[in-house]
This record gives structure tokens, sequence and C-alpha cells, in this order.
């Protein structure tokens, strides 16, 4: 017996090692083989990827355009000077340096000059403020002030942040609105002037912020309107680099005159520059102004004539009609 086992045992190990030997032949033959071609890219694909980068990187161009706009489009319209070399002395009168609207540290965010009224002045019941235009700073507007001074009224002056010796801060409608309100503030919380005696003046892009000024204080007692930019803007609005960003909505300033026009309620005396009476027209009147409905006075100035002659004379007859308040 125990030989039949043996026997057995043999016969049955004998298939078993064979069957082995053909699996792994087997396998052998259908294990895939590495191939030796490379991997080909589609040209749809690569094509594709070429202009998604190429796209991706002009947007992220046209991005920093639009944040370098922002940043720095402000210097197409304000024209800031820090120095202010000349003084209301240089022209003889006398005068207070002021600083007011202070922040937390008490630090003063804005600078100006209070030029008071001779004591028998004519209107020296009245305060001027005065707002200059988008250039310079107070230093180069003596001859206004002397001439405002002339008619008999007191008179504070002041540069706005980013001006002069006032808070640097990037200059916009917003801060200038904001710095003529602390200016009216200063005036009738420190100078204790009544909101009734103060008249607004501006010249240039600063006409069009007393403009706006009154219309929101129809409280004052005037404002005086000295050749005001029409469209401002479109010094910022119709550069070659406007014109590749969304410049309208990257920008908030307007300073919107007829809109100002509209909404004014305290009497205005609007000067504009006649510089077509040489060729014999007759100018046409400022679109903005005829949109007032209240009180106003048009005075051109012609360029033949003395300046001062004709804004002092014009200026007199006007505070002189002002009703009082």
């Amino acid at each position: 017996m125990a030989g039949k086992k043996k026997g057995l045992e043999i016969v049955a190990r004998g298939p078993g090692r064979g069957n082995d030997k053909a699996g792994a032949s087997r396998r052998a033959q259908v294990q895939p083989q590495p191939s030796s071609e490379p991997t080909s890219v589609s040209g749809r694909w690569l094509l594709g990827a070429v202009v998604l980068v190429i796209g991706a990187a002009v947007f992220c161009a046209w991005c920093a355009l639009c944040l370098l706009f922002w940043q720095g489009s402000w210097q197409l319209l304000y024209h800031p000077a820090a120095a202010v070399t000349r003084t209301p002395a240089s022209a003889g009168l006398a005068f207070d340096a002021v600083g007011f609207a202070a922040t937390d540290a008490g630090t003063p965010r804005l600078a100006g000059w209070w030029i008071p009224a001779a004591p028998d002045a004519e209107f020296a019941r009245l305060t001027v403020l005065f707002l200059h235009g988008q250039d310079g700073s107070l230093g180069d507007t003596l001859d206004a002030l002397a001439r405002l001074h002339g008619s008999g009224v007191n008179v504070l002056a002041i540069d706005y942040r980013g001006y002069g010796q006032s808070q640097f801060v990037r200059p916009s409608e917003a801060h200038w609105r904001q710095d003529a309100e602390w200016a009216i503030e200063y005036l009738t919380g420190t100078r204790h002037v009544a909101p009734g005696a103060i008249v607004l003046d501006g010249t240039g892009l600063g006409a069009n912020l007393a403009l706006e000024v009154a219309a929101a204080h129809p409280e004052l007692a005037g404002v005086i309107v000295e050749s005001p930019l029409v469209d401002p803007m479109r010094a910022v609005f119709s550069d070659a680099r406007g014109r590749m960003v969304p410049a309208r909505l990257l920008v908030r300033d307007r300073f919107d005159l007829s809109a100002a026009a509209e909404n004014v309620r305290v009497p205005v005396l609007w000067f504009a520059s006649d510089e077509r009476s040489k060729a014999g027209v007759v100018p046409r009147e400022p679109q903005a102004y005829g949109r007032i409905t209240g009180r106003k006075t048009l005075v051109w100035l012609s360029p033949s004539g003395g300046l001062n002659k004709q804004v002092g004379e014009a200026l007199t007859r006007w505070l002189d009609e002002l009703p009082t308040r």
C-alpha cells in the first residue's frame, strides 16, 4: 500500500508542475510589451493651450493697466504744487496763517489764510471763502485775493489736501467737497460767522466746486463763479490711456456744472471770458448758467479791458445788492 500511495503521489504531482510551467508561459505571452513609439500631442489641444496662455497674459496686463490708470488718472486733472512761495504779505495784506480740521492726533488737515477786512470796510459783515483752481497753490492766487480784499470783505482762502501746506492726500472731487465743508464749519464754529454772511468764490475747477457746495447750502449768502470748466473730465476720459480701460467706472469725479447750476438757490455772480469779442461775435450765454432758476448775474470779462477794474466794479455792485440775512 505504501508503494501504491507513493506512486499515486508521483502521478498526481507530475501534471501539476507541468500546468504551472504552461500557465507561466501563457502569462508571459499575454503581458504587454513596452512601446518604442513616442506619445503624440494633439495639435488642436496644443493650439488651445497657447491661446489660453496668451489670453490670460493679455487679461493680466489689462488689469494692471486698469490699476495704474486708477491710481494715476488724477494727475490728468489736478496739478498741485507743494511750495507756497508768496503770501498775502507780498501784496501788502495783513493776514493770519490758519490750520483746522485736525486729525485725531491734533494735526491740522487744512492750511489757509485769514485776511480780515478793514474795520470800516463797506462789506465787513461778509466773509468770502475762496476756492482756487486745480493748478498750483495759494501762493498763485494773490491777485484774486487782493481784488476780493479790495472790495471790503473778509477772506478765508484754503489749500485743498494735497496742495501747499495742507495734509498730503490724493486730490479728488470727494476730498475737495469735504475740504470745503470743513472750511464752512471752521468759519461758523471757530470764527462765529453766520452762514448767511458767507459767500463762496471759486475759480477754474474751484468754481465748479463752489457751485456744487452752494447747491448743498441754500443758507449761504451767495456764490461767485469765475470761469468754471465746462467739461473738466474730458482731460481724463479723452486721454489715450483712458480709452483702453473703463475710465468712467474707474474714476468717480464728475464736477457736473449743469447739475449743480440746476440745484443752486443762492444768488450767483458768474464771470465768463469774452474771448470772441475781438472778432465781433456776440458770445453765447454759458449753457450751465441758463439752468440757474434763481437770482443770477452774468458778467463778460473783455480781454481788452483791465481785469481788476472789471471784476472789482461788478463784484462791488453784486455785493451791494445781496439781501441781508
